[in-house]
């Protein structure tokens, strides 16, 4: 019965086609695909998990996401019922995923590093059934539960759920769902306001599974993989999760944020031959080898998202390491990543060439294409593209344009194909009447001997006059001085256009980021002077 289940939610690769087309069947649960499919294969001793806890197979996955399908259905759960789910990077998580999508059930991954108001938002705004929460996020996680204006039937924690699996039986026939059907959401990390819910459908991981784990960074069932970022987070979904699953590699897991000590200790612990990191991450990275060695050795592709990857960390990486950074763009909305750099096709400093499968635009306020060179809206089109935002119509219809997608990210290309980030719309800044992209001043902030980090945002002169302003953090405290502000002064008038050197300099400790290593530039536009 397994073994016929599994053949009717059967995806079809046609591999005659450039790019290689995608085909679904009518009924079509994704769980079998990415867990199922590996039994049935014979992959049942290999292994899928490993993490300081435990180690998992692929047949023990199966098993185990079954009992954890099975433990949600003794709740009453019903068809299409979203479950929110507050849970580390864990075994567990991967059993809770899968087993609801097995059943029939909606999950919604959240951001782990919340407090009550935010869980708070995002209860209510989903209106879930249900909220998986790992046990030492109790405190927060119940609290805005109790505090809710929508009550959540079932509160189970990671042990309830784990104490619930150990009497359910571990036999699920997979819900009989479309391709086409809610799956999961994902929200979006906030930067510009309240999290979004993005929607996905059953279809979407096998596309960025299949275009860009496979496709670009060539992951196979040999590999082991580790990502630092977090599985909550779109980029760590895909490269901690959904690629390795798809190829039947092995997964390196980690409960930590991310931090070049952590990723360090991972990569030395369990060797992985794929690393997916943040630019941020890789700069962290990059200073703590200045003072120690670590062994890197088994890294054969190293990858990056999240925000652009500046060309000096890029080139340091390499002559450092050996091994070249793969830098992409994704976005939660088309659930990973549709523009990157690739093996032996890598342009410094860009986000690369579209990835196979998906047809990418810039465009200007009309939704005329530019010209190469202009700066304008990046909109992308392709399989995995979300459904909508959640109870959010008005955002909905600004960013999903038919088949398009409104990225928000403003983009360069050139004749060859290559795509550059510019920055969020946002962030752009008009100096003089030309537009100026702060992601290209921080790059070459960047490159100066002194500079650790940088990021660049507009102030208003005597005049009333945007003009660029720079919060750095010096490699060195006593870098931060008066000299080393005319350094840079001179050294991005040397090297930049004459409008676009940076008219002020501030030093920080830190920079303001996200969770998932975004700067955020609003917070610097709100601080009162420099």
């Amino acid at each position: 019965m397994a073994e016929l289940a599994t053949k009717a939610h059967e995806v079809i690769i046609d591999n005659s086609e450039s790019p290689a087309a995608i085909r679904f069947p009518s009924v079509f649960n994704v769980a079998v695909s990415f867990i199922d499919r590996h039994v049935t294969e014979g992959r049942s001793d290999t292994i899928a998990l490993r993490s300081d806890r435990e180690e998992v197979s692929y047949g023990q996955l199966a098993r185990r996401v079954a009992r954890c399908g099975n433990a949600l259905q003794s709740q009453g759960i019903g068809r299409g019922e979203r479950i929110l789910m507050a849970v580390k990077d864990s075994p567990l998580f991967f059993y809770a995923f899968w087993g609801a999508i097995k059943a029939g059930f909606v999950p919604v991954v959240v951001n782990t590093l919340l407090k009550a108001p935010d869980y708070r938002h995002l209860i209510e705004d989903s209106a879930c059934v249900g909220v998986i929460y790992s046990t030492e996020l109790a405190e927060e996680v119940v609290a805005a539960a109790n505090t809710a204006s929508h009550k959540p039937a079932h509160m189970l924690s990671t042990d309830a759920i784990a104490a619930l699996m150990e009497t359910a039986s571990d036999s699920l026939l997979p819900a009989q769902t479309r391709p086409d059907e809610d799956c999961f959401w994902l929200y979006s990390s906030g930067s510009t306001g309240k999290p979004k819910g993005v929607v996905h459908v059953h279809r979407d991981m096998v596309v960025t599974s299949a275009r860009y784990g496979v496709g670009i960074l060539g992951i196979e069932q040999s590999d082991t993989v580790f990502c630092a970022s977090k599985l909550f987070f779109s980029y760590g979904f895909g490269g901690g999760m959904t690629f390795p699953l798809w190829a039947g590699a092995t997964i390196a897991l980690c409960e930590e944020l991310p931090s070049a000590e952590m990723a360090f200790r991972m990569i030395e612990k369990y060797r992985p031959s794929i690393y997916f990191a943040v630019p941020t991450l890789y700069g962290q990275q990059l200073h703590a080898l200045e003072s120690a060695s670590h062994d890197l050795g088994s890294i054969r592709v190293a990858a990056s998202a999240g925000e652009a990857l500046p060309a000096p960390i890029f080139q340091r990486w390499q002559e450092k390491t050996g091994i070249a950074i793969l830098d992409g763009i994704g976005s939660t909305e088309v659930l990973h990543i549709f523009i990157s750099n690739r093996h032996g096709d890598i342009k410094p400093g860009s986000s690369g060439r579209a990835v196979p499968g998906y047809e990418v635009k810039v465009v200007d306020d009309m939704g005329n294409v530019v010209a190469p060179g202009e700066v304008g809206i990046l909109m992308v089109k392709g399989q995995s593209n979300a459904r909508c935002y959640w109870n959010n119509p008005e955002k909905t219809a600004q960013t999903m344009c038919g088949e398009w997608i409104n990225t928000g990210d403003m983009y360069t290309y050139d004749a060859m194909g290559y795509y550059t980030n510019a920055g969020r719309g946002d962030d752009m800044l008009k100096v003089g009447a030309m537009w100026c992209s702060p992601v290209e001043i921080e790059s070459k902030l960047l490159e100066h001997p002194k500079v650790r980090e940088a990021a660049v945002v507009g102030r208003a002169d005597e005049d009333g006059l945007i003009k660029p302003a720079a919060y750095i953090v010096a490699k060195n405290a006593a870098d931060a001085c008066d000299a080393t502000v005319e350094e840079l002064k001179q050294f991005c008038k040397s090297n930049l256009a004459g409008y676009k050197y940076p008219r002020w300099f501030a030093f920080v400790e830190q920079l303001p980021k996200t969770v998932t290593g975004k700067i955020q530039r609003f917070k610097l536009r709100q601080l009162d002077k420099l």
